[in-house]
């Protein structure tokens, strides 16, 4: 009884499908644009979207497109670790990364406000200190002295700091230091992250979510070298 009823209701939903598809098929053109864009949209959905600074999946368009290279090899070599990004670039070829990688490097969104801070003074203070300055005792050097002087990033593989949400990239210094991320050696990030303690992580991450970056922000051209510590993915 139980099987005939089943049955019947799997039945039942399959004819309705079949009695929908022409529905759905008569709202989509015969023939999609074979673009970049149109290839993308599944990425642009968690990446790219306009007025969303998601905390998990953050926005990429306007990094340098080595900096977005390096990382989709870094998914699909098991340097970094996300199920969901792994499945989606495991069997793709370097030429295609590349091609995804200029894509979205020349898709400027306008900036996102910043986010006020829900912490101390004292604690905005120190990081704005590691940001700007770093700490030579700690031998961590500034964010500017490798993201630039306005935290955009550099071309052509250096990523910008501002417009990344707190939450995300204490999530990255966490994958550091619990190595589920790490890059080109020397893995100049997985270094500075066990100089740093959780307080300071804390810190400069919040400093960075209260930084509003300018409409037309785009990463620096040059940087000075060599980069105050040596860093793989950014060779002098």
């Amino acid at each position: 009884m139980r099987n005939t009823l089943t049955s019947t209701v799997v039945l039942g939903a399959l004819a309705l499908a079949a009695m929908s598809a022409p529905l759905h098929a008569a709202e989509r053109p015969a023939v999609l644009p074979d673009t970049m864009q149109q290839r993308l949209l599944a990425c642009a959905s968690c990446h790219a979207k306009k007025d969303v600074n998601d905390a998990v999946f953050p926005r990429i368009s306007g990094k340098p497109a080595g900096y977005l290279y390096n990382q989709l090899v870094n998914f699909r070599e098991g340097r970094r670790q996300f199920p969901l990004m792994t499945y989606m670039v495991d069997y793709l070829p370097d030429a295609y990364l590349h091609q995804i990688a200029e894509h979205f490097a020349n898709d400027h969104l306008p900036p996102l406000p910043a986010r006020a801070a829900n912490v101390a003074p004292a604690v905005l203070a120190r990081g704005r200190q590691l940001a700007m300055l770093g700490d030579p005792a700690i031998k961590v050097p500034a964010c500017i002295a490798c993201h630039g002087d306005k935290l955009t990033g550099v071309t052509p593989s250096i990523p910008g700091l501002v417009g990344l949400p707190p939450d995300y990239l204490n999530a990255q210094f966490g994958a550091w230091r619990n190595k589920t991320r790490r890059a080109h050696a020397p893995d100049c990030m997985a270094v500075i992250t066990e100089r740093l303690g959780m307080d300071d992580v804390a810190a400069v991450t919040a400093w960075l979510g209260t930084q509003q970056a300018v409409p037309d922000a785009r990463p620096a051209s040059a940087i000075a070298r060599p980069l105050p510590i040596q860093c793989g993915s950014a060779p002098d």
